[in-house]
């Protein structure tokens, strides 16, 4: 029997598009040979439709589409759209259908629908009670498949989340003397994610003595990243087939040959964290300008490591035509840090440009010092420095507005994270390429792809070194070094995975990295009262297992503390 598994980008809501797309697919896996097609979850209204679902025209148009679809499509094909199951109530499954001899034949209603980080799918979706099991005919004999769409599969446990489900579909299918399981999916990019999917899936082939295939969606729709990845394996728990990562298209794998060892030739070879993070950025920053009609993108370029990261993966993404650098020094800004910029342009081959701030910062003092002196002091301190960052993200927006160039926001997960960037300021765009690497993790990044150049597009290290080595700076005040106001990166990013991504305690914290309990205070103190300008931060790509953003969902106006403490005595 073959199997083809089609990877493909969906666009969320082009109904028209998305099945001109599975048409094209299933012509191309029918002339390959195959006898049965597997389409990602929910491929037909795109992954994820969010809020789209509760409009009265959306899922009854799904339904017309996948029963115009069943018809025409030569092959037997699984098919992931919305239905409903319930015509008096309107309650709504996330369901495969599966397509065969001109018709919708059978469906598989998702029967585990996830509710943590950025899944909601209770909101919209009821639940199915049982797995699809059915009958194809292939080589001369009948093959009996099982389907089962993403968490039914996952469990939760490829985000390290435990997860108590009352039901266990895995299970149901284990004495459904299956031959092949498949796992329609649209499991967004986190870091690692991957070998633990290969992981689970090992576990369900051996508890379930069957070939048990997963398809998994291609490309970016808003915050979230999808890699593809899709694969195969035996009964006895090996990669037989599938197709790379961050790689679209259509893979046949022919099921029930005998396998002595692991195929090598169809796993792709591990990629690092930073190589992870580099393709996951780039399909990123590619997929929204796609869908959002822009072919362009500006932003500003301070010499500084954050703006060099973000230029050069706009680079890598858009190609240096479609990237326009602007230079805005002030009275603060180093000789250095121009020169710096200068070269990234360079390097990078993109158009720059340069306007000074000076006159603007100048109008702008004259105006407000006068009336702040009524009352104090006149524009100083952190005012000032913000005068300087928002007159910056006004010539930017400007430039964005007059030319149609979509703004890309510079700020990492770092700053985010402490309040070390300013709302209106470097803080605007549409994007946020960053919003999800820690400032160590940009350093990384950065120095992988000086490393990496040619492997991945450029013809010499996209990244100046001097913007690498020399110490972080804002420059919004004389001799200013991000370290005057923060720890040292190495340790705020170290607290700040274990207090974000591990919600570990800050009594916990402070001693296993040794610090002392006023720095644990003032990081935690940063941490709180920054969340009002996380609420007002622009979109981040997903890349970890705790983004800032839709997945983590935290009050703003609060004030938590642990209570009155009992005596020891």
């Amino acid at each position: 029997m073959q199997i083809a598994l089609a990877q493909f980008d969906t666009v969320v809501g082009d109904l028209e598009g998305n099945a001109a797309a599975i048409r094209s697919l299933a012509a191309e896996a029918s002339a390959s040979g195959a006898d049965l097609l597997v389409l990602p979850e929910l491929c037909l209204l795109g992954y994820p439709p969010r809020d789209l679902l509760l409009r009265d025209e959306v899922v009854p148009a799904c339904e017309r589409l996948v029963a115009e679809l069943a018809r025409d499509l030569p092959l037997p094909t699984l098919i992931g759209t919305p239905r409903q199951i319930d015509r008096g109530s309107g309650r709504i499954a996330n369901s495969i259908a599966l397509c065969r001899h001109g018709r919708i034949e059978a469906w598989h209603d998702k029967i585990l629908l996830p509710t943590y980080d950025v899944f909601d799918e209770a909101r919209w979706f009821q639940p199915g009670d049982r797995p699809l099991v059915f009958d194809l005919q292939a080589d001369g004999r009948i093959h009996r498949v099982g389907v089962l769409i993403c968490e039914d599969l996952w469990r939760g446990e490829d985000l390290g989340t435990r997860r108590f489900y009352d039901v266990d579909p895995v299970g149901m299918l284990a004495d459904a003397d299956c031959d092949l399981i498949v796992g329609p999916s649209a499991s967004p990019f986190v870091i690692g994610k991957h070998d633990r999917h290969r992981s689970i899936l090992v576990d369900v082939a051996q508890r379930c003595s069957a070939v048990v295939a997963t398809v998994n969606q291609f490309g970016a729709n808003d915050d979230l990243v999808f890699d593809g990845g899709s694969m195969v394996i035996s009964a006895a728990g090996r990669v037989v087939g599938g197709r790379a990562r961050f790689n679209p298209g259509i893979s046949t794998v022919t099921i029930g040959e005998p396998v002595a060892d692991r195929d090598e030739t169809v796993e792709d070879h591990a990629l690092s964290p930073e190589a992870e993070r580099f393709e996951a950025i780039r399909l990123a920053i590619a997929g929204y300008c796609r869908r959002t009609g822009h072919k362009s993108v500006v932003l500003g370029l301070s010499g500084g490591i954050d703006s060099a990261l973000v230029a050069a993966l706009a680079v890598a993404a858009l190609g240096p035509n479609a990237v326009l650098g602007v230079l805005l020094p002030s009275r603060y800004s180093s000789e250095g840090s121009k020169s710096d910029a200068l070269d990234l342009g360079t390097r990078l081959g993109i158009r720059t440009e340069e306007i000074s701030i000076e006159s603007l910062h100048a109008m702008v003092a004259a105006t407000l010092d006068p009336v702040l002196r009524k009352d104090g002091a006149g524009l100083e301190g952190v005012a000032d420095e913000n005068v300087q960052a928002r007159s910056r993200g006004l010539l930017l927006m400007a430039i964005s507005n007059g030319r149609g160039h979509m703004l890309l926001s510079t700020s990492n997960k770092s700053e985010l994270a402490v309040g070390y960037s300013t709302l209106y300021g470097d803080m605007c765009g549409g994007y946020a390429p960053i919003g999800d690497l820690y400032k160590t993790e940009v350093f990384e990044l950065s120095r992988w792809m000086n490393r990496a150049y040619a492997s991945i597009g450029f013809e010499c290290p996209p990244i100046p070194e001097s913007s690498i080595e020399k110490p972080p700076s804002a420059e919004l005040r004389p001799d200013q070094r991000d370290d005057d106001s923060l720890p040292d990166y190495e340790v705020l990013d170290a607290y700040l995975r274990a207090r974000i991504d591990a919600h570990q305690a800050p009594a916990k914290i402070g001693p296993m990295l040794g610090l002392e309990p006023e720095l644990v205070a003032r990081i935690e103190r940063l941490l709180a009262i920054s969340e009002f300008k996380r609420y007002q931060a622009t979109i981040i790509p997903k890349l970890s297992p705790r983004t800032f953003g839709r997945g983590r969902e935290m009050p703003v106006a609060a004030r938590w503390n642990e209570g009155p403490r009992q005596s020891s005595d």
